[in-house]
């Protein structure tokens, strides 16, 4: 029971300080164990033991014998995501990146996207990754330094300095051999003396993400030293203007709409113009055509209609 009441004081001293209780458990106990969405890395920490990897502990693991003051580094077993956006306010939380990259006309655009990963889960492939990048500390983004297996601020930290300069560039290659109009119908409006066409950007933007998709297969492992993380897989969900180029394009817009509002209007006055003209055609071939009309236009209820008198029409009142 004393040994029971040390362990949970330990437990609970270790959630005051901050500290990850399965590490607690391990460093203390010599025990300890995983949660359903993480698996864990165990280095030998004793004072007769190296530093090097000891075990790996898969997901929801009962409590497990590790070694006396062993390291227990938990790291994420669930698919996880990773969202940038082109909004500054959305870009304060964490595992969510501000992203802008030039198209080749010189545009700088937003991107809105999602990349969904897994970390490779192969034991030898964990033990590799946690001496990589499980051993060394990463800026975080509010300019503390993380072990990568600190929770969600360590593994974004890791993930912000290790795996997104990949992800950047991907983006950089494929919207650089684009121009802007080609990923953003609007940006047209930009040419002078363009015009609005119909056309359709999902194609452009299907390439993009096909493009990033195979760049990041090909590149991340050459840039981590090794397949750590699987199932990659980027979606695009759209390409934004700055705000200055959008208002542009909106004001480009307005008088593009107040221009073919003009010319239906002209060609509206030129029709009717030109029906006029036949149906007057039309009434001097024949005078008793138009006498016929315009019986036909009188109104329904009328007790008299003398032509030529100024009350030819007078319609009875109810």
């Amino acid at each position: 029971m004393r040994r029971l009441g040390t362990i949970m004081a330990i437990i609970l001293l270790a959630a005051v300080l901050g500290f990850a209780i399965p590490t607690a458990i391990g460093a203390i106990t010599g025990f300890a164990s995983t949660q359903a969405g993480e698996v864990a890395v165990v280095r030998d920490g004793g004072l007769f033991d190296d530093n090097g990897v000891r075990q790996v502990l898969d997901p929801a693991s009962g409590l497990t014998w590790t070694g006396l003051w062993s390291d227990i580094h938990p790291y994420p077993a669930q698919q996880r995501f990773y969202t940038i956006t082109s909004d500054p306010k959305r870009a304060t939380a964490l595992g969510v990146d501000l992203v802008t990259t030039p198209s080749s006309d010189g545009v700088n655009l937003g991107i809105e996207g999602t990349l969904y990963f897994t970390l490779n889960l192969d034991r030898e492939t964990l033990k590799r990754f946690d001496d990589g990048f499980g051993t060394r500390t990463f800026r975080g983004q509010d300019n503390e330094s993380y072990y990568a297996w600190e929770g969600d601020a360590g593994w974004a930290a890791f993930f912000g300095q290790a795996v997104r300069p990949v992800i950047d560039n991907a983006l950089r290659v494929q919207i650089g051999d684009l121009r802007c109009a080609e990923l953003v119908p609007s940006c047209a409006m930009l040419d002078s003396g363009a015009e609005l066409e119909p056309r359709s950007s999902n194609a452009n933007v299907a390439k993009v993400q096909a493009g990033v998709n195979a760049t990041l297969e090909r590149d991340l492992p050459q840039m981590l030293g090794g397949a750590f993380l699987t199932g990659l897989r980027f979606n695009l969900v759209r390409v934004t203007l700055p705000q200055d180029v959008q208002r542009s394009v909106d004001t480009s817009l307005a008088a593009a709409a107040g221009v073919a509002e003009a010319r239906a209007k002209v060609d509206q006055a030129k029709a009717e113009a030109e029906a006029n003209r036949a149906r007057q055609n039309g009434y001097d071939k024949c005078p008793a055509c138009a006498e016929i009309d315009k019986l036909k236009s009188l109104p329904q209820g009328i007790t008299v209609y003398a032509p030529g008198n100024p009350d030819a029409v007078v319609v009875p009142s109810r």
